[in-house]
């Protein structure tokens, strides 16, 4: 005879005048035993639920004994007046132990990958906005273009030089003034990386690429008050008008020619070497075309070699060598010396 509903299994052996009754622990093994062969998970499932019943837990109520020799019983966790030991330990503050504290960086930190304007998105976005409203404004201001470079080779100044910008062309050239300047801030920034060094105090390269900005739009700002002061004390205002167009146009002009400049270099990992001789050659030819109308301007019907001389230095050459110093020292200061 066998009991379905104990964990016992009692069988009764009747031989003669006595019966033997034997008790022993059933185990799920033998109730699994009792199924047939093909008997499915499910049907393994019901016989084991049949046979056994979870019982009530009943938990120890043994006081703890695993504490400090010398010291009190164990305390509960809970419990803010617990000892220090208790607490605080090892492991307190791992990030292993504790998953809900926030975890680090284990190990040495790697170098960090140097900045690079061609894997950022926010520099090439704008580089590549800055060429397409180039693209639209020129289609708009071709005539004013085509005068301008007439003019620049014409010896009388005279003409051409009563006619007005529109509206439309001063907004063109303040744009190429803004790239002129971006470009500038952007190839001083590859000298700095490539002659000065790459590591600076600032959170940055947005910063360092912006304190150039920022001191190329001084010098320009500066270079347009030191002309218009000087030119109104010796030369009349007609002259002086023609003389800051043409020099603003050539600033436009320079930032033009250094575009390709700053694309290959930024781009094309070209050389950097190649892009420094080509920048002279650009600043070169727009210094010697600054100094050319300067001459037909002012000095074309009193030449005076002297005077000339000491007024392209003074307004055009030391401005230039004083930007230079500037941004060099600037970057200099700004770098992490180990």
């Amino acid at each position: 005879m066998f009991q379905q509903d104990s964990t016992y299994h009692v069988q009764m052996a009747v031989g003669g005048d006595s019966a033997v009754a034997t008790h022993r622990p059933l185990t799920p093994a033998q109730v699994l035993r009792w199924l047939p062969r093909d008997a499915t998970p499910a049907q393994q499932d019901s016989a084991i639920q049949a046979h056994f019943q979870p019982d009530e837990i009943r938990w120890s109520a043994r006081p703890d004994t695993l504490h400090l020799p010398g010291h009190d019983k164990g305390h509960n966790m809970l419990d803010v007046d617990i000892p220090q030991y208790y607490r605080e330990g090892f492991f307190s503050n791992d990030t292993l132990f504790h998953p809900e504290l926030k975890g680090g960086r284990y190990g040495v930190a790697g170098d960090p990958v140097p900045y690079a304007v061609h894997s950022d998105n926010f520099m090439t976005g704008l580089l590549l906005v800055s060429f397409l409203m180039a693209l639209v404004a020129y289609a708009s201001v071709k005539d004013f273009i085509s005068r301008q470079l007439k003019s620049l080779f014409n010896m009388p100044y005279e003409s051409g030089t009563d006619v007005a910008e529109t509206a439309t062309e001063m907004r063109f050239q303040g744009f190429l003034m803004f790239v002129t300047t971006l470009l500038f801030s952007l190839l001083f920034y590859f000298f700095t990386l490539h002659h000065i060094g790459d590591s600076f105090i600032l959170k940055s390269q947005y910063y360092l690429i912006l304190i150039y900005f920022g001191i190329i739009v001084v010098y320009f700002l500066l270079k347009v008050v030191l002309y218009t002061v000087v030119n109104l004390v010796f030369f009349d205002g007609k002259r002086n008008g023609h003389w800051l167009r043409t020099v603003l146009f050539l600033m436009t002009l320079e930032g033009v020619l250094l575009f390709p400049a700053v694309m290959v270099l930024a781009y094309f990992d070209f050389s950097i070497e190649s892009v420094e001789i080509y920048f002279i050659i650009v600043l070169l030819s727009i210094k010697l075309l600054t100094f050319y109308k300067c001459y037909v301007i002012f000095f074309r019907r009193n030449v005076v070699e002297l005077q000339i001389i000491l007024y392209f230095c003074a307004l055009e050459i030391v401005p230039a060598l004083l930007l230079w110093g500037t941004l060099y020292v600037t970057a200099s200061t700004l770098k992490i010396n180990f």
